[in-house]
């Protein structure tokens, strides 16, 4: 799944292409799943829209829309019925479109006469006449529409050091299921928690609350650097992900324990070790790591 650098990454690519530019019309397409709003109250709040913006709130895509000047007469495809683009849904004040990546979703910035791929579930076309297409083979992903859509956890990014001792302080779980809690920190997910707890020195299965100030201090740095590190060369593309312009990133050449299970770690040559926390996977070197 897409976390924080990647995310952030495709975000800050279809701001440079897609700012300023206004949704005609939408396509969505038959499978349910994809859509956590109702597909008529979508196409209600996105047909006619300038996009003023697009960021990262979390692990999610947010599009802040405005009024995009007038509105379009063409119909807007629901699956295999046709919803006209003026519907009784409601329209949101400060309204958003949110996108969720989930495993192995992708939003693509395609000239019109493009090849569409299989497992695409939505198509924006905008007035520059490029589209905007969702694609999502195994469709965990979601869309939605929002207004004053926020993260449910602290942004690590943003977040200072006294809220993010606080966060941690007299937890019982371990510290990589504290990392991986949404409440707690949005953004941080399975391969930047491994790198950021080598980094801290700090073992994967240690009780949050039994972490010092210091170390969690180190932790705090760590997963900054970590995420700002990955950022710069696009996130790490294991297996589906790429960026809006469906190009790889790099961080994955970075990896210090992560995927390196049974290889010799680069600061003491002692073999990584894999275990199994909560259902998630966890990589750490026994000895760099207490």
């Amino acid at each position: 799944m897409p976390e924080l650098p990647e995310v952030e990454t495709i975000a800050r690519g279809l701001d440079s292409r897609v700012a300023g530019d206004v949704i005609e019309s939408v396509w969505l397409g038959s499978k349910p799943e994809p859509l956590k709003s109702p597909a008529r109250e979508i196409v209600a709040t996105l047909e006619s829209k300038r996009i003023a913006g697009v960021r990262r709130v979390g692990k999610h895509i947010v599009f802040d829309l405005e009024n995009g000047g007038r509105a379009s007469t063409k119909k807007a495809r629901v699956g295999h019925r046709t919803a006209r683009a003026r519907t009784p849904a409601p329209t949101l004040t400060r309204a958003q479109w949110i996108v969720h990546l989930g495993m192995t979703g992708r939003v693509l910035v395609c000239p019109p006469d493009e090849e569409i791929a299989k497992h695409t579930h939505a198509i924006a076309r905008l007035r520059s006449g490029r589209e905007l297409r969702f694609v999502d083979p195994r469709r965990f992903g979601r869309l939605s529409v929002a207004s004053g859509f926020q993260a449910p956890g602290s942004e690590p990014l943003k977040v200072d050091l006294a809220s993010f001792l606080g966060l941690f302080r007299g937890r019982k779980t371990p510290i990589k299921s504290a990392l991986l809690n949404q409440r707690l920190l949005s953004g941080v997910g399975n391969i930047y928690a491994d790198e950021s707890l080598f980094r801290a020195r700090v073992r994967p299965r240690r009780r949050a609350s039994s972490l010092t100030r210091d170390e969690l201090g180190r932790l705090y740095r760590t997963v900054q650097e970590v995420l700002k590190e990955a950022i710069a060369l696009g996130g790490s593309s294991i297996s589906d992900y790429v960026d809006s312009d469906g190009e790889e990133g790099f961080f994955q050449l970075q990896h210090r324990v992560y995927g390196r299970e049974g290889e010799p770690c680069l600061a003491c040559r002692t073999p990584v070790k894999r275990v199994v926390i909560a259902g998630r996977s966890a990589h750490y070197c026994p000895k760099c790591q207490r």
